[in-house]
């Protein structure tokens, strides 16, 4: 059993017991024992391993309902509950975030994660759940593996497809036989709108079945044909590379020498009176599924007889001509250290097909990532050095023998080859005990995680994006914690993926989501870090006895709770917006619980403001909104500290402004116009950040009219600057057309420097305000 709340819901706990309560109390927590020793292993519910994949998860929950529905079951008793069990394990293992929290923390991670509403019937499950998942021709692509899909350099026909939608289902025979007959010519492959709806927004499909032709390179085509499987062959086989040459006395030998120069050999058809000649139609698909492997030609031996006679050829037949390479005498390690390899490493068996490793060429060709082929029973200490102890696909950098990434993906020619395109751009090393970077002087991002992990699958190409945002500030590498055991119990790793930046004696475990910008925001936040961390001895220093003038934001949290974790990038945002105005500092209640209790913390996130304490420095106001977003909690923090604008009448504009002797900037708004309303907290975190240097202004034009008239004001909000240059001021003012505080911050400071500049007599009042 599992308590359930709200996705924005804070993650509660208990407060402390008083008086009568007690008894009720020491019930309550019996029973939750009881239930948290009872927590469900939502792998054995379904079967699956922890290393299962989505779609072997999706097929693995369409069995049990198929076996254990309600509908089909509507006797057995409890039935129901334990199907609803199933259903919760599919939708956690199925979530990527969800599965990285329950690996982690079990069912307690999951306390702020909302089930799933609605029921499913029967029916459902058997003809519109993973209509495609069994299909050995068709592939599956979901929210996970579409972009890697489609940028892999294949040819990729898509069906969009909704579950309940009648055409879909009328066209999954056609479909499957026009898998069938394009098999090796091109990926055919559908998407389940109902499942992965994220993947068909970004796509910009608004009806079902739609079919688009994808290639990394080339504009996409969307088919508006009809849906027979001839119509939809003749619309792809225009866009799949199929040229086949007609050989003959003139250009046979000067073809076949120009393409074995190029390491290419040739596939013939002789078609003679007699034996089997292969049809226009199967030459062209031939070509197409050889295109950069090998040419396709065809001679007519009717009227070639002596060409098809030299070539010992009596009746119909097709037949391969290799070319002759000479190898190039050069050590392995020579070679990838100096040039972009792809190479697979086995041990003794064969390592990747034939096939696709021909094919890979093909496709890494305009990266010029060169293919190749280690056997680790000859080449033992080669593999020993880089600890290859298993059939490894290995993307060597070109920078260096060190510089290299294994790959622990799924065998698909089109997973291998999208990892080794972004893995040759990304900055991502593969490390060995002897390049772990415990005393390295630049900071080193690690990610240590187990090949069979899904949700460490997942996280890499998203370290590979900020791999690239961050070069020349952060290195990253892997760690595969079931060949370096050692390095991982020093560490004291015990979840996968876990990562953990190294500076020097400095060690920070990563927190926050598992993508791209979460990362980079870590690690920005951990170069110029804006959030204090706190403990009990810093918070009663920092906090509780602060100056009267200074205030404090500060985030209760735990690291198991969702929506904790959520807040971080959002929590940092807000550090810096308010920075120079408000500290921001953390409190991590899982390490300090007694302390947590003791400050009467009772959810999780709880977040409190701390203003300027004057007589009552442990006075604090909690945060009740619903929205967590860094714009929200600035309109909170901001409403409960004192004002830095002033509001101005008609008189204060002429005394203060246009003939005072100091610089102002001024919102001309109107409380009618909702636009001024949503700049409002803008203007107001502009005032704060700029006091002392230029003060702050709101003038209602609707009270108001015909000062912002003489101000030449003619739409809301309007920003001005009125700097202050020794004389009157004119009153159109200097337009600021930034409409967030850090530009309008920026542009007023650009303006300062200016004055410096042109004006010795108000350069040295200048340079105190900057």
């Amino acid at each position: 059993m599992t308590f359930f709340t709200p996705e924005r819901e804070p993650c509660r706990v208990f407060k402390r017991p008083c008086g009568n309560t007690l008894l009720a109390l020491i019930i309550i927590i019996a029973s939750l024992v009881a239930i948290s020793s009872t927590d469900e292993d939502y792998y054995g519910l379904l079967g699956v391993t922890k290393e299962a994949s989505s779609r072997e998860i999706r097929r693995a929950f369409k069995k049990h309902a198929l076996a254990t529905h309600p509908d089909t079951n509507p006797k057995s008793e409890g039935v129901h509950t334990r199907f609803l069990r199933v259903r919760r394990a599919y939708e956690v293992l199925t979530d990527e975030d969800l599965r990285r929290k329950y690996d982690r923390y079990g069912e307690k991670g999951l306390q702020d994660s909302q089930e799933i509403d609605g029921y499913r019937s029967y029916d459902f499950y058997r003809y519109d759940f993973g209509v495609y998942d069994d299909d050995l021709e068709i592939i599956t692509l979901d929210r996970e593996d579409f972009d890697m899909a489609v940028n892999s350099g294949e040819l990729w026909f898509v069906n969009f497809y909704f579950p309940n939608c009648a055409d879909c289902h009328d066209l999954e025979p056609t479909w499957r036989e026009f898998a069938k007959e394009m098999e090796g010519l091109l990926r055919v492959a559908a998407v389940d709108c109902g499942y992965s709806g994220d993947v068909c927004k970004r796509k910009g499909i608004t009806s079902y079945p739609t079919f688009l032709l994808i290639k990394a390179g080339m504009d996409e085509e969307k088919y508006l044909g009809d849906r027979s499987k001839e119509s939809l062959t003749n619309f792809t086989m225009q866009f799949v590379k199929n040229k086949v040459t007609e050989l003959w006395q003139g250009n046979v030998f000067g073809e076949i020498e120009r393409a074995f120069v190029s390491g290419i050999g040739w596939i013939i058809t002789f078609c003679a009176e007699t034996g089997d000649c292969l049809s226009s139609e199967a030459r062209q698909k031939l070509a197409g599924m050889l295109d950069g492997l090998a040419n396709v030609g065809w001679m007519d031996c009717s009227r070639q007889p002596d060409l098809c006679a030299s070539f010992d050829v009596t009746s119909s037949t097709t037949a391969y001509f290799s070319p002759s390479i000479q190898t190039e005498k050069q050590s392995t390690l020579d070679k990838v250290a100096r040039h972009r390899w792809l190479v697979s490493f086995s041990f003794g068996q064969a390592g990747l097909a034939s096939h696709k490793y021909k094919k890979l060429k093909v496709l890494l060709k305009d990266l010029h990532i060169q293919v190749g082929k280690v056997d680790c029973i000859t080449q033992a200490e080669l593999c020993g050095s880089l600890y290859i102890q298993e059939p490894s696909i290995v993307v060597f950098k070109g920078l260096g023998i060190n510089e290299f990434e294994i790959y622990h993906g799924g065998d698909m020619l089109y997973e291998v080859a999208s990892f080794a395109k972004d893995s040759v751009r990304a900055h991502v090393t593969t490390l060995r005990p002897g390049h772990f970077p415990s005393d390295r002087k630049e900071p080193w991002l690690v990610e240590f995680f187990i090949p069979r992990c899904p949700p460490c699958h997942t996280l890499l190409p998203e370290l590979r994006k900020a791999s690239v945002q961050l070069f020349g500030q952060v290195k990253f590498g892997t760690l595969d914690c079931t060949v370096l055991k050692e390095l991982c119990r020093k560490h004291n790793i015990r979840s996968y993926p876990t990562m953990v930046l190294f500076n020097q004696s400095s060690i920070h475990g990563y927190e926050g989501r598992h993508s791209a910008e979460g990362i980079v925001d870590f690690v920005e936040h951990l170069v110029n870090p804006v959030v204090v961390t706190l403990t009990p001895d810093t918070f009663q220093k920092l906090v509780k006895r602060r100056e009267s003038t200074e205030a404090w934001l500060v985030d209760f949290y735990v690291p198991w709770c969702g929506p904790c974790q959520a807040l971080l990038p959002e929590w940092r945002k807000v550090a810096r917006m308010f920075s120079g105005i408000v500290r921001v500092g953390t409190v991590d209640c899982g390490k300090y619980q007694s302390f947590c209790e003791q400050e009467d913390v009772q959810a999780y996130p709880e977040i409190r403001l701390f203003p300027q304490s004057g007589s009552h420095p442990d006075r604090y106001q909690s945060y009740g909104g619903w929205s967590r977003d860094a714009a929200s909690l600035r309109t909170w923090a901001l409403e409960s500290l004192p004002r830095a604008s002033e509001d101005l009448s008609p008189e204060d504009l002429r005394k203060h402004v246009y003939s005072g002797k100091e610089h102002w900037v001024l919102d001309f708004s109107a409380p009618w116009c909702e636009p001024c309303q949503d700049f409002a907290p803008e203007f107001e975190l502009l005032a704060h950040m700029m006091k002392g240097s230029v003060r702050a202004g709101k003038v209602d034009c609707h009270t108001h009219s015909q000062a912002c008239e003489k101000a030449g004001i003619k739409s809301y909000p309007t920003v001005r600057f009125y700097p202050y240059l020794g004389s009157s001021k004119d009153q159109a003012g200097e337009p600021i057309n930034s409409r967030d505080a850090s530009g309008m911050a920026d542009a007023l400071r650009r303006h300062l420097r200016q004055l410096s500049a042109r004006s010795p007599r108000t350069s040295a009042k200048v340079k105190d305000e900057l």
